[in-house]
């Protein structure tokens, strides 16, 4: 079952950088529609360290980075081919795959920092407590990493671009919505750690 979570967790990563570009709201609070997927990555790496270790998950974290990188790298070269005349919507496509240098930066520095954090946290707590209370490691380890991630984003990417308080506004706002995401995702926790423990004959 470790290779389907890992394979899922690449995905979702590659899924939210395209999602990235697009901007939702509910009611007054306006969020990218990557925050919706990103988010469970952090779920999946818990849910590998807690049933294959904390190598298995550092080394997911590592292959993440390193499909990203590449993923950047095909996704520039497919923009930079010369479109065909039947192909009108080359702008469209820069637009929604290009993004922009400063926002690939801060995405991958918040995703180093911040997944590296949550591994962490989660083995620290699980050294302390065994087999027990894994519903505060998986929320502390993904509150605290993801309070990182949103701060980290949110500064590299848009700082001197937006006043302060907007800035601070938008850290609330993206770790409000994504500490919600972390408390509501700890019954699927427990459900897959004892599906993928009872796979593995564990």
């Amino acid at each position: 079952m470790q290779i389907y979570l890992s394979a899922l967790f690449v995905g979702l990563l590659l899924i939210s950088n395209i999602l990235g570009v697009k901007l939702f709201s509910i009611g007054s609070l306006m969020l990218p529609a990557a925050a919706i997927v990103y988010v469970v990555t952090y779920l999946i790496t818990d849910i590998i360290g807690e049933v294959y270790g904390k190598d298995a998950a550092r080394k997911t974290v590592h292959a993440g980075f390193f499909t990203q990188v590449i993923a950047l790298i095909f996704i520039y070269i497919a923009i930079q081919l010369p479109a065909a005349p039947a192909f009108t919507a080359q702008l469209e496509f820069e637009q929604i795959l290009g993004g922009s240098f400063r926002v690939i930066v801060a995405s991958l520095l918040a995703y180093v920092a911040s997944q590296h954090l949550d591994v962490t946290i989660f083995h620290w707590l699980k050294e302390k407590h065994g087999e027990k209370k894994l519903w505060l490691r998986n929320n502390l380890s993904t509150m605290s990493s993801q309070l990182i991630d949103t701060t980290i984003f949110i500064t590299v990417a848009f700082w001197g671009t937006v006043p302060i308080a907007i800035l601070l506004g938008m850290i609330a706002t993206q770790y409000g919505f994504k500490f919600c995401i972390a408390v509501i995702d700890t019954p699927i926790a427990y459900y897959i750690v004892r599906l993928a423990k009872r796979t593995e004959g564990a």
